[in-house]
């Protein structure tokens, strides 16, 4: 699991305003009324192009993402969280294999026989659609607007000690051994001592990151130290990494737990403060800030109280759904309100690496992730990748644009039998 950086940066501070009327900026952020599903089923004209993902390169990795959410419906655990609307926990596993064929068929095997037309019309054949009711309108009235703020998130790679040294200084701590969490981890609080009178575990919030980092209350607990506390503070968003040992040893660290507070946008308060200009909102432009006032950075990381544990785990990066995630193939929404690992369907904007320049992204992402600041039906985070390109692409992602989920029509969910491999 993980937290985006872009909400480090801004929390719902850009959008667009309808041309007729002005209201305030689009609220991203904003939370559904009580009792509003994330989802609502769209009729068959108002469909994306779904043959825009012909000319996606990523393919073989979507099949591949697919197999891992199948993975993880396999557990007795997943049944838990449905039915989702009226997606029952079958008619998710239906929907992933019958897609898997789709795609492995239709867009892997022969792309050459197929046309744009031939492939919605075997979507449309096949499934429902349900589109994302996106950032709630500004108008009162309650309803969505059907657009979602897409960012970026990845897995940095940042050089490393596993011992504390005059260049390595800057912990990530493991799991401490009195921390107590719930089991999706959304609440936690401090084992209190022996002596306490018993029942009363919730009267002790865990340390926040201004008493970790200021008042080294984990002294003791540190897991791997790296060379600069920003690089620190940016694993600790992304909650992964691989980290290069002094000896050129690959460490690989995955979450492990929070402190229970929620996540609060330092980026947002130095806005208002007048530290940092709207044109510096980036992550390589507050790593240059915060690299030309290091002193800066008690103020304004401690604003969010939220802290990452972390621990050894190969084989990853692993997502909320404990699987691993898949570069352009994963996304992360919010997990109270968005169906676990289902298909879904991406239109908006992405840098192209090229200056400021973007280019169109329609893509197939399996809901695999989850994160402290992914919180709304009006976000969604995708998942870029491992290394410096996919940190300069998700340091530069924030474009609005459509999320869209699939479930197989519920008459044929008989058909789809064809097994996939878990991997």
């Amino acid at each position: 699991m993980r937290t985006c950086i872009y909400l480090l940066i801004v929390a719902a501070l850009v959008g667009c305003k309808p041309a007729a009327v002005e209201y305030p900026p689009m609220d991203y952020a904003g939370e559904l009324p009580p009792g509003m599903l994330a989802l609502r089923k769209i009729s068959p004209e108002r469909y994306p192009d779904f043959s825009a993902a012909f000319t996606n390169p990523n393919l073989p990795d979507v099949l591949k993402a697919i197999d891992y959410s199948l993975k993880y419906l396999s557990a007795p655990s997943s049944q838990h969280y449905y039915p989702y609307a009226d997606i029952s926990h079958d008619r998710a596993v239906a929907t992933l294999h019958a897609l898997h064929d789709l795609l492995q068929r239709d867009l892997v095997a022969a792309p050459a026989h197929q046309s744009a037309a031939d492939f919605n019309r075997q979507v449309a054949d096949t499934f429902e659609v349900y589109q994302s009711v996106g950032a709630p309108r500004q108008d009162g009235s309650g309803n969505g607007t059907g657009q979602v703020l897409f960012t970026g998130y990845f897995t940095p790679i940042y050089p490393a000690s596993l011992t504390k040294t005059a260049e390595f200084k800057w912990p990530l701590y493991k799991r401490p051994a009195d921390l107590v969490s719930d089991e999706e981890g959304e609440h936690a609080w401090r084992r209190p001592a022996a002596t306490t009178q018993p029942g009363t575990d919730h009267n002790f919030p865990y340390w926040t990151r201004q008493e970790i980092e200021q008042q080294h209350k984990l002294d003791g607990q540190e897991l791997v130290y790296l060379s600069s506390r920003w690089d620190a503070y940016v694993i600790a968003v992304q909650g992964s990494a691989r980290l290069r040992l002094t000896d050129g040893k690959i460490l690989e660290v995955g979450y492990a737990g929070n402190n229970g507070f929620d996540y609060v946008s330092p980026g947002k308060q130095m806005i208002a403060d007048g530290i940092i200009p709207k044109s510096q909102l980036s992550l390589k432009g507050l790593r240059g800030y915060f690299e030309q006032r290091p002193e800066m950075m008690d103020k304004y990381l401690s604003i969010n109280p939220r802290f990452v544990f972390f621990t050894e785990r190969t084989g990853g990066p692993f997502g909320k759904l404990n699987v691993p995630v898949t570069a352009m193939a994963s996304i992360a929404t919010d997990k109270k309100i968005y169906p676990r690992a289902m298909p879904a369907f991406v239109t908006t904007q992405i840098p192209t690496g090229m200056g400021n320049s973007t280019a169109p992204f329609k893509a197939w992402m399996l809901d695999q992730d989850a994160g402290g600041a992914i919180r709304a039906a009006g976000r969604c985070d995708l998942y870029m990748g491992i290394g410096p390109a996919a940190e300069a692409i998700a340091g530069q992602q924030m474009y609005p644009g459509e999320l869209y989920y699939l479930a197989i029509k519920p008459e044929l969910m008989k058909a789809t039998t064809t097994p996939v491999m878990n991997k």
